[in-house]
């Protein structure tokens, strides 16, 4: 198979969808921009420009839904979602649940996610936490190109409303768009392997709330999503050579979220990192805690989080968000609490 960046996986995924539906629909902010490929394609009724209002825009790709077509509705930034959190959190989400499912709203929104590149708290969030709390709302946040591909189909498959998260360190073109020339001296810790990979021709869909096991170890099991796999991974390479093993869970969706693939590997490690760039409070480490609690697995726990506002200054962002110092230092420390494995 070809290798692929992040980016063109989707893009790749997207205009395949749109070929072979043509309910599917892209609307957002420079959207003719941003997708250029798509829009030289399909033209200006299937990829439309819309302003900067995203109540409005949410509120457009609602009611699209609900008279049959499959938006794909781009916000920017997850942080702007709040903005319009009351078209997502009182009516998509809920839609199905107060028509007695009579009516859906099956409509994807993109979303750059995430920080390491120097734009602070109002635009690097992750916020997958939050969202993933709201019932009747997916929220999937892919780590590898083949695996952004897959899950924008399932998404696009999903009879209710995704939220479809796109870390901006694995993408090159949102790095770009963002920072550009004026970014050209700062050095972004982009995982090579998140950021381009094999992706095939035309990508099957990915089922939601299917974890995937990239590392197989005993000794110690860490779970992650997005950038943090990647961070993960490196931290295991550290480790192997102490003699140290170590599975890395990637979650691939908050929402719904696959309790069994955490069970196992705390069952089977004895110890559980989790290494989530969303806020510690209220969030999804906070959550795998309470899989693993109820149960009964009597595995040693302890996560890296980002728990404060992030800062736009580089060093203290950096000292902000899970890196993989923080997460050796972390393994080390729950490594000395003794393991209850479960055979």
């Amino acid at each position: 198979m070809p290798r692929t960046t992040f980016a063109a996986a989707i893009e790749r995924a997207l205009a395949l969808a749109m070929a072979r539906d043509p309910r599917v629909v892209v609307l957002g902010e420079d959207v003719r921009l941003l997708r250029r490929e798509t829009y030289v394609r399909f033209g200006g009724e299937r990829v439309l420009d819309a302003p900067i209002s995203e109540s409005a825009l949410l509120g457009a790709a609602l009611g699209s839904a609900m008279a049959g077509l499959r938006p794909v509705v781009e916000v920017m930034f997850v942080d702007f979602i709040g903005v319009a959190l009351d078209q997502l959190l009182n009516h998509a989400a809920k839609l199905e649940a107060f028509t007695g499912g009579r009516w859906q709203a099956p409509m994807v929104v993109r979303a750059a996610c995430g920080g390491g590149y120097g734009d602070a708290g109002q635009h690097e969030q992750a916020l997958w936490g939050l969202l993933a709390g709201i019932p009747g709302l997916a929220v999937v946040v892919p780590s590898t190109p083949a695996d952004a591909a897959g899950l924008l189909l399932g998404a696009l498959d999903h009879p209710g409303p995704v939220v479809f998260l796109e870390h901006k360190l694995l993408s090159a073109q949102w790095l770009d768009y963002l920072g550009g020339s004026r970014r050209a001296a700062v050095a972004f810790d982009v995982p090579p392997e998140g950021a381009e990979g094999e992706v095939a021709e035309e990508p099957e869909p990915l089922p939601l709330g299917v974890a995937a096991l990239r590392r197989q170890g005993t000794d110690l099991a860490m779970v992650s999503l997005a950038v943090g796999v990647h961070r993960c991974l490196e931290a295991a390479d550290r480790l192997a050579s102490q003699g140290i093993s170590t599975s890395v869970l990637d979650l691939r969706s908050v929402s719904p979220l696959d309790r069994e693939a955490v069970v196992q590997v705390a069952r089977h490690t004895g110890r559980v990192l989790v290494v989530d760039e969303d806020y510690t409070r209220g969030g999804l480490s906070g959550e795998i805690a309470a899989v693993l609690a109820e149960a009964g697995v009597p595995a040693a726990f302890a996560r890296v989080t980002t728990e404060e506002t992030i800062p736009y200054a580089r060093h203290l962002e950096t000292a902000t968000l899970p890196n993989v110092g923080r997460v050796v230092a972390a393994a080390a420390g729950l490594l000395s609490c003794r393991a209850e494995r479960v055979p």
